[in-house]
């Protein structure tokens, strides 16, 4: 695998809500519902987590739905980004997590776009359901972050060094004006989460999947506009 490839983190170890790539939603797994639909952009994906031996269900699911499998160290998270794409030989990285299971597969082409056509080392758009969306980043870009991040926090999540330091463009993107609901949660980091996520997915129906972000914010809005009971609120619900 040469040139661009989405790499998607997860590990069984979360602390709030442990094994949760593997909790299931809609009969599919969080890890299946991410790499489904991150498959849907048309760029390889590539499921990093952690040498561990509680991780080995991970690499086994990720393998059956076709997607190419790294390993690397727990808590270094950015380490683990940057050998993964040099094994990979890439170029471009798109970075995805596993306890997203609505997130936009759109944004991918939309962010790396933006960042062929600005020459940014580092695109993310604002505006998304938390949980929506992606980040692109170049890997050269990458590869210096993890020669220069030396604070525990830049090295556990990946791009924080890229978006704060002035040795890198990072360039804030606004999500399509139709997607733009950043009051909408639609991560799954707790159990509540979960519940939430469930509903969102009962309402849709399994006829649509994998569904789009925009079905899942108008479930969500309806949901809303339902439960205020007055039609005058179109925020999505936490």
């Amino acid at each position: 695998m040469r040139g661009t490839a989405i790499i998607l983190q997860a590990r069984m170890g979360s602390s709030r809500l442990p094994g949760k790539s593997m909790r299931v939603l809609g009969g599919r797994t969080l890890l299946a519902h991410a790499i489904t639909r991150l498959q849907g952009s048309g760029y390889p994906v590539v499921l990093a987590t952690t040498t561990r031996s509680e991780d080995d269900v991970l690499e086994a699911a990720a393998q059956s739905l076709g997607a190419q499998t790294f390993r690397g160290s727990e808590l270094d998270v950015l380490d683990r980004y940057a050998q993964a794409a040099r094994h990979f030989e890439l170029h471009r990285v798109v970075r995805a997590t596993a306890d997203n299971p609505a997130v936009d597969v759109d944004a991918v082409g939309r962010t790396l776009m933006l960042l062929d056509r600005t020459g940014a080392d580092h695109v993310v758009e604002y505006g998304l359901p938390y949980g929506g969306a992606v980040e692109a980043m170049r890997g050269d870009a990458l590869f210096r972050a993890a020669e220069l991040a030396s604070e525990p926090a830049d090295r556990e999540h990946v791009t924080l060094l890229m978006k704060r330091s002035p040795d890198f463009f990072a360039l804030a993107a606004i999500a399509p004006g139709h997607l733009r609901r950043p009051g909408l949660r639609l991560t799954v980091d707790t159990e509540d989460d979960l519940l939430f996520v469930q509903k969102l997915m009962d309402a849709l129906g399994s006829s649509l999947f994998p569904a789009p972000l925009s079905a899942f914010i108008d479930v969500a809005d309806r949901m809303a506009w339902t439960s205020n009971g007055s039609g005058t609120s179109r925020g999505g619900m936490r």
